[in-house]
């Protein structure tokens, strides 16, 4: 059960690769997208359970600041745990999308059934 959201801001796509990889190797979370805010910023979302969410945004701004570069490439991070349903419904970030969701969904078996 995905109860929680959390959220890692960054400077450029490849400190937000480098956060959406460590957040999902550290942590039980799904990644739900990343977002190009403006510019060159880009936030990545994941979700899951609330202490999962927590590990993953911890380890993904530890992630941010290890990203060398001339600036502070890391910006801002965020936990919601158990967001209103109305703030899923209108903002369609916070949810997976059909290409994510083909990932989410069991994988059929490819050995035929055992018949007894």
């Amino acid at each position: 059960m995905a109860n929680a959201v959390g959220m890692v801001e960054v400077l450029g796509l490849p400190p937000a690769l480098a956060v959406a990889d460590t957040m999902c190797k550290a942590a039980n979370v799904i990644l739900v997208g990343m977002e190009k805010v403006s510019g060159a910023r880009y936030t990545v979302i994941v979700r899951g359970d609330v202490s999962e969410v927590s590990i993953a945004v911890e380890t993904g701004v530890e992630a941010a600041k290890g990203v060398p570069g001339e600036k502070q490439l890391y910006l801002s991070s965020h936990v919601i745990a158990r967001p209103s349903e109305n703030l899923e419904y209108v903002l369609k970030s916070m949810r997976p999308n059909a290409k994510l969701a083909q990932y989410l969904a069991p994988a059929p078996s490819e050995q035929p059934p055992l018949v007894s």
